[in-house]
């Protein structure tokens, strides 16, 4: 928030060109008295926002998890038997959908930054539930692997939509606890999605096999859910019908201590070419592919795990309801110690240790002990947390659109480069013990750990960089980080003490370029 009027004489800011940035554009028609708002007013329309797009992100990434997650649900109710898949064609039905979504990165980048944010997730949501709804009419590999391919082309837009919505209406020390909530539908997927198919695998067709059964019903759901993603999403705090115009200019204005933009709708290469040189980008990459690896082969054969340990197919899916429940609990419960904590790459270390207990009490307990499996198992679960944090680390460090938009994808290309990979290391002629796979994910817990703490180190190095050019230009050496903190956190003293310096919030400039971003680790 900026400071009160009569403080306002301690910060001299020089306005950016404001033909960079539609915020910039925004704010030049709004005179200086208009900007300063009360933390009253601040907090009402937080509470807006919250109200209206946590529900619209949350139930969009729920779907995108549902649909995408059926095929595990339905790898018990015979598929396949019924579609006659031999080898490891099941594990590559698993895999195409991330493969799509990998081939599909850049392109969800160069839309996020041209086309209106929330008309582009309503119509993928549309487009991939109709592929699912679609899929119900495939009886044979072939055919199962082209709209799995098409279902994971459309869904490519999810996250990285979820990613910049995030970035565009919340400052970021409220970005990680959203991010967490919307992530946290991984968890609700599994309650959820067991539910339904405990209930829809009890329905007896001559026609139907219960997979198409399931497919039909998630699909179709989807697509209704879409049209209201069309209606009430908006494309950003600018555009935000919902909101007066004094509740716009707040939205805006709170947002300048990210110094990371909001958007622009102007594609540059030069964002293009730093993202690819620097070298944080590629600590996230590394970091999410040593977690999607074991993320991907559990999502795909976690039913099929359960069910080694002599449960039946039933039972296997009320067991795994558990699973969802610990999951949500531990995004939840990561994004809140993350935010507590501010220390990300710790926290990240930890969940990591848990899992890897998880998958080493599968690998060394004797089938006999059902209860150990399945309590190793749900530690395992605790891998759900890592994502979101990734998710949200490199959101809260990059700045200017297209370098975030151009992040995002490189890091959500990691993430399905890693989804592609985990079920190959598993494979139906593994069972029930499935060594190799597990062996497998018990390593890249560990990796997992060591690049936390590399990013980290990394992250504490850029902030070390950034204090000496602040020295260089004459600016004081420490730059109060407002973005990250509370408004009861924030004293008078603080605001008085801000250098002079221009204001590049709104300048669609990098994080590398602009010596007052402070990198958060």
């Amino acid at each position: 928030m900026p400071p009160p009027q009569d403080e306002i004489t301690a910060v001299e800011t020089r306005e950016p060109d404001p033909g960079k940035e539609k915020a910039a554009r925004f704010l030049a028609a709004v005179d200086d008295e208009q900007r300063v708002f009360t933390p009253e007013e601040e907090k009402a329309v937080v509470k807006r926002i919250d109200r209206r797009l946590l529900p619209l992100l949350l139930g969009a990434y729920f779907f995108q998890q549902l649909d995408k997650s059926s095929l595990s649900y339905v790898s018990i109710f015979g598929l396949v038997e019924d579609a006659n898949l031999q080898g490891q064609e099941y594990s590559w039905l698993g895999s195409i959908l991330y493969l799509a979504q990998l081939v599909m990165q850049p392109v969800a980048a160069l839309l996020l930054v041209k086309a209106p944010t929330g008309k582009l997730i309503g119509s993928a949501v549309f487009l991939w539930g109709s592929s699912l709804a679609i899929m119900a009419a495939c009886t044979d590999f072939p055919s199962l692997l082209g709209m799995r391919f098409t279902l994971g082309a459309f869904e490519a837009m999810i996250a990285p939509s979820c990613v910049a919505v995030t970035q565009m209406w919340w400052r970021r020390g409220e970005q990680t606890l959203r991010t967490a909530l919307w992530n946290g539908m991984n968890g609700v997927t599994f309650i959820v999605g067991s539910l339904f198919t405990y209930g829809l695998g009890h329905i007896h067709s001559n026609t139907l096999y219960s997979y198409q059964i399931i497919f039909m019903f998630c699909g179709l759901l989807t697509v209704a859910f879409s049209f209201f993603i069309l209606l009430l999403m908006p494309d950003s705090p600018m555009e935000a019908k919902y909101l007066n115009h004094r509740e716009k200019v707040i939205a805006v204005e709170r947002l300048r201590a990210n110094q990371m933009g909001i958007v622009s709708r102007e594609w540059r290469w030069d964002h293009v070419q730093e993202t690819l040189c620097d070298l944080k980008t590629w600590c996230w990459f590394f970091l999410i592919v040593t977690i999607s690896i074991p993320s991907g082969g559990i999502s795909t054969f976690g039913n099929l795990i359960i069910k080694s340990f002599g449960y039946g197919s039933f039972q296997t899916i009320l067991f795994n309801i558990p699973f969802g429940v610990i999951q949500v609990l531990a995004i939840l419960g990561g994004g809140w110690l993350a935010t507590r904590f501010q220390r990300k790459g710790l926290v990240i270390v930890g969940f990591a240790l848990v899992a890897a207990l998880g998958t080493l009490l599968m690998l060394v307990v004797p089938r006999e002990q059902k209860g150990v499996l399945l309590f190793g198992y749900y530690l395992v679960s605790f891998l759900a947390a890592i994502t979101p944090l990734i998710y949200a680390w490199e959101a809260q460090n990059t700045a200017g659109d297209t370098k975030r938009k151009c992040t995002s994808a490189v890091v959500l290309i990691g993430m399905c480069a890693g989804n592609v990979i985990g079920p190959q290391l598993y494979s139906t002629s593994q069972a029930p013990l499935y060594r190799p796979g597990l062996i497998s994910n018990l390593i890249l817990f560990v990796l997992t750990g060591v690049f936390a703490i590399l990013t980290n180190i990394y992250l504490i190095h850029l902030n070390k960089k950034h204090s000496q050019k602040r020295q260089e230009l004459g600016k004081s050496a420490r730059v109060i980080d407002e973005s990250m903190q509370k408004e009861k956190d924030k004293t008078v003293d603080e605001v008085e003490n801000v250098t002079v310096r221009e204001d590049k919030g709104f300048s669609d400039t990098t994080d590398l370029k602009n010596e007052d971003f402070i990198f958060v680790y």
